[in-house]
């Protein structure tokens, strides 16, 4: 699919903007509620066919996938087998799956040409499973795609966990 991209809506390259942030803002607050209502078949369909979805490990958030252990590095074929086995009740730690909740907020968007948007925000997810709930707080660090047709789409999203050590949680099951 060719990505087709009005630079002028986004505003000047290397700029941001208040109509930029409120459409980077609607495009993260649709994300979280896809996930949270557990429609991963549509949330795969915001993301590029070349893309990145990273969790760096607690210990080293600011690693390079290449060099450093990552809780979570999936390309656009483990993604698609991630959200395969989380909605076939294949991954028993998600089945059934857990109640999440998501909050964003400090969203920060910069055009950066080409369609491109860098974007970053906070997040707090809230999962309960089993009358536990864990708590998740981080950040995101985004690349967007902007198409005319569909909006943004996801190339780039790094989770970094705002957490010492995955402690009592014990292991990510759940999409951040």
């Amino acid at each position: 699919m060719t990505v087709v991209h009005d630079d002028g809506a986004l505003g000047s390259a290397g700029l941001s903007s208040p109509a930029l942030r409120a459409a980077v803002e609607d495009f993260l607050y649709r994300d979280a509620e896809l996930l949270d209502e557990w429609r991963l078949d549509e949330w795969l369909e915001t993301w590029t066919d070349e893309c990145r979805y990273l969790v760096p490990a607690t210990d080293r958030p600011d690693g390079d996938p290449f060099q450093h252990l990552f809780l979570v590095q999936d390309d656009r074929f483990l993604l698609e087998q991630r959200v395969e086995s989380l909605t076939t009740k294949t991954a028993w730690a998600e089945s059934p799956h857990s109640t999440t909740r998501r909050m964003i907020s400090n969203v920060r968007a910069t055009h950066i040409g080409g369609g491109a948007v860098e974007a970053r925000a906070n997040f707090v997810v809230y999962r309960s499973r089993q009358s536990t709930v864990d708590v998740y707080p981080g950040r995101y660090e985004l690349l967007l795609e902007h198409d005319d047709a569909v909006g943004f789409r996801m190339r780039t999203r790094k989770a970094v966990l705002s957490l010492e050590e995955l402690r009592p949680h014990g292991r990510v099951s759940i999409i951040l």
